[in-house]
């Protein structure tokens, strides 16, 4: 039998990815196959296709960070979870697939009556939202945020998590989202036309006790200039490495150099790099915790992911368009076909 996947084969712009037929894998010993509902497209999987994510395998290689799906066999050893159980897991690579075969243990069951769709947008953006909110800059009640990139599926869960703590929220997005971040309990500040330090300084007089910047760069020294005393910089992305042929890799290592470097100041003020894939390999339980605990929110309904489009598997690179573009306001989703409603928009 043969499954469809999408795969990057070398890397380059999003006209590097090509729809491929392969034979059916099998699951190995603790091992399930698991036939994939959905999975996420995001900026990680730019990163991958541009060749800036680190210790990616030879290409050609799927990517795709999370799944949902359906458990269709099982290997030996494999008690939990059964064939039939709707999991969600963070793959990393490999999710742009209509089948995968991952290890027993990394798959999360979905609780009943939860929306597969909206349950795999928790496993990186909501994951990551919800670690860098309670695990690293450990935020208190009320206190005041900045969110760069506020529109997008991490900012976006940023500021429905950050409702939940009554944070004081500021995100940067273009005019076009502000409308958008309003409503999920931000205060918008367009990054195109505005100085985002002059801004903070002018709408809360001294500043942000915490900002999460997915950009890197040159904004990471303006973003810690907006912090109050013993605030927190967490840098967890290099957006502004994309687009520069020359020098991106340079970039890059000097965002990582510029968090290091800020730690250095011994102000009172703190920065630091996160990483999910880095910190479930560091701390698994976290992961299982964390994702246990959104889904049971989800499933309560004080979350809702905001699901920006759902676009069919086979046509990613209409989803790599919009990520290059920045031009979604929360998640892309591709459709696999797979026993989902393929109510696809955008």
């Amino acid at each position: 039998m043969k499954y469809k996947r999408v795969v990057i084969t070398r890397h380059g712009s999003r006209d590097v990815l090509q729809v491929v037929e392969d034979n059916l894998p099998e699951p190995q010993s603790g091992q399930v196959r698991v036939k994939v509902l959905a999975t996420g497209a995001a900026f990680t999987d730019v990163l991958m296709r541009e060749g800036l994510y680190p210790d990616l395998p030879g290409v050609p290689f799927s990517p795709g960070y999370d799944i949902v799906g359906t458990v269709d066999q099982v290997g030996d050893g494999v008690s939990t979870p059964k064939v039939g159980q709707v999991v969600v897991a963070m793959t990393i690579i490999g999710g742009y697939a209509e089948y995968i075969c991952l290890p027993a243990q990394d798959v999360v069951p979905v609780p009943r009556g939860v929306d597969p769709i909206e349950a795999v947008c928790l496993v990186l953006s909501y994951v990551a939202a919800y670690q860098m909110l309670h695990r690293v800059a450990k935020v208190k009640r009320g206190e005041r945020i900045l969110i760069h990139g506020a529109g997008g599926a991490v900012g976006s869960a940023l500021l429905q998590l950050g409702k939940l703590k009554a944070l004081e929220m500021f995100g940067t997005a273009s005019q076009r989202k502000h409308e958008f971040v309003s409503s999920l309990g931000g205060i918008p500040i367009d990054y195109k036309t505005d100085d985002f330090v002059q801004r903070i300084q002018e709408l809360t007089g001294d500043g942000v006790d915490v900002v999460f910047d997915g950009i890197g760069g040159s904004y990471l020294g303006r973003s810690y200039r907006t912090l109050r005393p013993k605030g927190r910089l967490v840098n967890y992305g290099f957006s502004s490495t994309l687009g520069f042929k020359r020098g991106r890799f340079f970039r890059l290592v000097s965002s990582l150099a510029q968090v290091s470097f800020l730690n250095l100041l011994a102000d009172g003020r703190m920065s630091v790099f996160y990483s999910i894939a880095l910190d479930k390999e560091s701390y698994p339980d976290w992961f299982q915790e964390d994702l246990n605990a959104l889904l049971n929110l989800l499933s309560e309904q004080k979350i809702k992911p905001a699901i920006a489009y759902k676009i069919p598997l086979i046509e990613a690179v209409r989803a790599h368009e919009l990520l290059d573009s920045f031009g979604a306001m929360g998640k892309i989703i591709l459709l696999c076909g797979n026993g989902l409603d393929n109510g696809c928009n955008g």
